[in-house]
């Protein structure tokens, strides 16, 4: 929309009035503060909505612009050192400010260095220290150390993702040096160890994504041994210094470079704070089964990030203590009289307990996380790479168009089912109801992770990019 209306073509957004702090933010961010746009509302329906605002949006397309918005004032954002230099207490005081936004109910406060919870104050000697973990110099821009494109598809909102270039932070678009970045990583309680890691996550936008957060990332490589991450059982919770701190910090890079403000700089609707960091377990990983690095093309001797969206869409496999292991040892349980194998001892593949509702509530790639002695059931059923277990989810993910007409996001990306269905050849619509169409576009867009321990459970949350890995040696 910013650029139809630099380009000279009238232009008006509709939007909803408790997002127009966020619409006036992002429209400033885009060069075209002063764009119009008229409220619409979120509950009557169309027929009688549009009414309400038709006209306005009419005289708001053909009314004459001021000259405010022929000649928008200039904007830059702020991007300013805070390093503090005075007493520990003071230091504390300062880093806890608060900021009301009148835009949240009551005037609610948000913190405005912060995620909320007590920080290291980042002093000139702390943040000295910790720069001795890179041999990047404090002053350099964080940019792109490998290309993150896909043909002409940018791999991070805001950034052009092409090696050499800076990487912007969304929602702000703000840049960050390595002192930034080590300046935050004190803040959340890191190791100097732990910079190369950190950077990497900067490379990948910080805990940020598209601005509104809820990542977590997958250390895969020697360096989660190195700097002591935790591969065993807890591994997502927070008793380990490295997973906890590194993950803490990407948090924080959401809000210090991204200026994270709810209904100011981000609609998120519920929001969350699962930004977490956790290892691969390489030493778990049955025969013949690649690595994650491996996956994204990395060497095996070389570290990298893997960026996951986990969100609100984690579920677990709702198996009861001791079913997983009823299953594979003697064909008892719950899950083996699902699956028909009651009294025949494994290994068996669990992931048919579940496949039925896998895609019931979102399309496309599943990242799984599996303990090992999971993957080595999956192994010892016949699964002997995880190129088997990703085509068999692929096919597994087929149904008719008739189900699939009950999914709600692709009535976006179908166009409305206008747009062209690309096996077929045929316009959407015209697809007759038992035509098959799969919830995931390839086979290689869902993932697998072995890491952690304890009592049988896998996890598994929606949504993943092969092209994502971010190279964490180049950061040492």
């Amino acid at each position: 929309m910013s650029s139809i209306e630099r380009s000279g073509i009238p232009s008006v957004f509709i939007i909803f009035e408790d997002q127009d702090k966020v619409w006036e933010e992002a429209c400033r961010l885009n060069g075209v503060p002063n764009i119009r746009r008229v409220w619409g509302s979120r509950h009557i329906p169309g027929p009688e909505d549009v009414p309400t605002w038709i006209d306005d949006l009419m005289d708001a397309l053909v009314r004459p612009l001021t000259d405010v918005e022929k000649n928008p004032p200039e904007w830059k954002v702020e991007n300013p050192r805070y390093i503090f230099e005075g007493a520990l207490l003071e230091a504390i005081d300062f880093f806890n400010q608060e900021t009301p936004i009148p835009q949240l109910y009551n005037n609610a406060p948000v913190m405005k260095f912060t995620d909320g919870l007590p920080i290291v104050p980042p002093t000139e000697e702390l943040v000295e220290k910790m720069l001795k973990g890179t041999s990047h110099k404090p002053d350099e821009i964080i940019t792109y150390q490998a290309d993150r494109r896909l043909g002409d598809r940018v791999q991070q909102m805001g950034s052009s993702g092409i090696k050499g270039d800076p990487v912007h932070f969304m929602p702000m678009r703000r840049t960050a040096t390595v002192e930034k970045i080590a300046t935050i990583g004190v803040m959340a309680g890191c190791k100097p160890e732990y910079m190369p890691v950190l950077l990497a996550i900067a490379e990948a936008g910080g805990g940020c994504g598209d601005g509104r957060g809820g990542g977590a990332y997958c250390i895969s490589g020697p360096i989660a041994k190195e700097i002591g991450m935790n591969f065993d059982t807890n591994v997502l919770g927070g008793t380990n210094r490295a997973n906890r701190s590194i993950g803490r910090a990407a948090e924080l890079m959401w809000k210090c470079l991204g200026e994270n403000i709810p209904n100011v700089t981000n609609a998120g609707v519920w929001g969350n704070s699962l930004n977490n960091c956790f290892p691969e377990n390489d030493d778990a990983l049955p025969e013949g089964w690649a690595t994650l690095r491996e996956e994204f093309d990395f060497g095996k001797d070389e570290s990298c990030i893997v960026p996951i969206h986990m969100g609100f869409s984690v579920r677990n496999t709702e198996f009861m203590p001791g079913g997983y292991r009823e299953l594979q040892k003697s064909g008892h349980g719950g899950i083996a009289r699902r699956l028909g194998v009651k009294g025949i001892q494994g290994p068996h593949n669990f992931m048919e307990y579940f496949i039925d509702h896998l895609w019931a509530d979102g399309e496309g790639g599943k990242t799984f996380f599996l303990l090992p002695e999971m993957a080595r059931d999956m192994k010892a059923y016949g699964f002997n790479t995880k190129d088997d277990v990703y085509e068999w989810l692929y096919k597994k993910s087929f149904m008719t168009m008739k189900e699939y007409r009950t999914h709600q996001s692709p009535d976006v990306w179908t166009n409305g089912w206008r747009s062209i269905e690309p096996t077929s050849g045929k316009p959407w619509l015209e697809l007759p109801e038992d035509y098959m169409v799969p919830a995931v576009a390839d086979p290689f867009m869902n993932c697998i992770i072995v890491t952690g321990g304890g009592e049988e459970m896998a996890l598994w949350t929606g949504g993943r990019g092969r092209e994502s890995a971010v190279g964490i040696d180049a950061w040492r």
